[in-house]
């Protein structure tokens, strides 16, 4: 049975294929990493005020809205910013899907930035095209093959890809 394309999946789309195609296919490694524990602890210790963490139909997880219905994502760098922002734009695509529209905002509590999201009807198109290739992707027996990336040695799964 086909998965429904997540929040996450567009993001790692963005950041490397191969980890898009671990994740889908359930080869979790981000329990065990340092970095993805020091986003945990940014993302429990910021904007305690709001409501955290809304989950919809498992496909999309917001970190947080605030008035006007404008959803928020917090990220600990701005390294992968690309990635982030089309993460964000299928959120709202999602919620455009139904019947809500709003925008959204990439929160950046370390560097005291925000960046704000919106969504295009090219961006529409553009999500479109980019599930199908996620399903394309996934399908493959097995992983793409590794792109070397400055980020690599920070990610959780480097051992399956390097040792």
């Amino acid at each position: 049975m086909q998965k429904e394309i997540t929040g996450m999946m567009i993001y790692y789309y963005y950041v490397c294929k191969r980890k898009l195609w671990y994740f889908y296919n359930e080869i979790a490694m981000e329990s065990s990493n340092d970095d993805v524990a020091l986003g945990k602890i940014i993302d429990e210790n910021s904007y305690k005020n709001d409501e955290k963490h809304i989950n919809i139909n498992n496909v999309i997880n917001i970190d947080y809205i605030k008035k006007d219905n404008i959803l928020h994502e917090i990220k600990k760098s701005n390294k992968i910013e690309e990635a982030s922002i089309w993460q964000v734009k299928y959120y709202l695509y999602y919620l455009k899907q139904r019947g809500v529209i709003t925008k959204g905002i990439i929160d950046y509590p370390l560097l005291k930035q925000n960046v704000e999201v919106e969504l295009t009807e090219d961006d529409e198109k553009a999500i479109k095209i980019l599930v199908d290739d996620i399903y394309r992707i996934v399908k493959e027996n097995l992983p793409p093959i590794l792109e070397k990336k400055t980020f690599c040695k920070k990610c959780a799964y480097y051992e399956m890809c390097y040792i």
